[in-house]
């Protein structure tokens, strides 16, 4: 097995891993959160997000891992066989920092952090209803598309390892 195999299935397992996460929020948890009032939901999101941004050991090595197996995956790809011979891993690849870790970036850690620092005991009931609102609607359109890209990515790494 030489590198680029070794690459290639280690991309698709922690991607794969990255994959159920999001899929998880966008079918268990934000549902299961939405039945919460809003003083209660904006808690209990704080409270969620707060294991994770407290660097829990199991979920920062998954996604991290999957971000330096891409791009370990996108390296290898160009460096051993060029790039018009492996696009598809190169593209693939770069969609998957895109569409998934940039929306993370860009979208999910601000709206993120902006849920962690409100002093939610002190907002009034409007005030709360209005950050709800725009915190959740926000989140679960972005939430879907990097649940949607990151499957996609999963799926064509497998089908790439099942064509080798």
């Amino acid at each position: 097995m030489d590198f680029l195999n070794i690459s290639l299935i280690s991309s698709t397992l922690f991607c794969t891993l990255v994959a159920g996460f999001v899929l998880l929020y966008a079918i268990v948890v934000m549902p299961g959160l939405s039945k919460l009032n809003d003083k209660e939901f904006l808690r209990a999101f704080q409270v969620t997000d707060g294991i994770i941004q407290n660097n829990q050991p199991i979920f920062i090595f998954v996604w991290i891992g999957s971000i330096i197996s891409v791009i370990c995956l996108i390296i290898v790809s160009i460096v051993s066989e060029g790039f018009f011979n492996n696009w598809v891993l190169v593209l693939t690849g770069f969609t998957y920092l895109l569409g998934v870790q940039g929306i993370t970036i860009l979208i999910h850690i601000p709206l993120n952090n902006n849920i962690k620092k409100m002093k939610i005991d002190e907002m009034d009931n409007q005030n709360l209803r209005l950050e709800r609102l725009e915190f959740e609607t926000k989140w679960n359109f972005f939430n879907k598309i990097r649940t949607i890209i990151s499957l996609i990515v999963s799926l064509t790494f497998l089908v790439i390892i099942n064509i080798q």
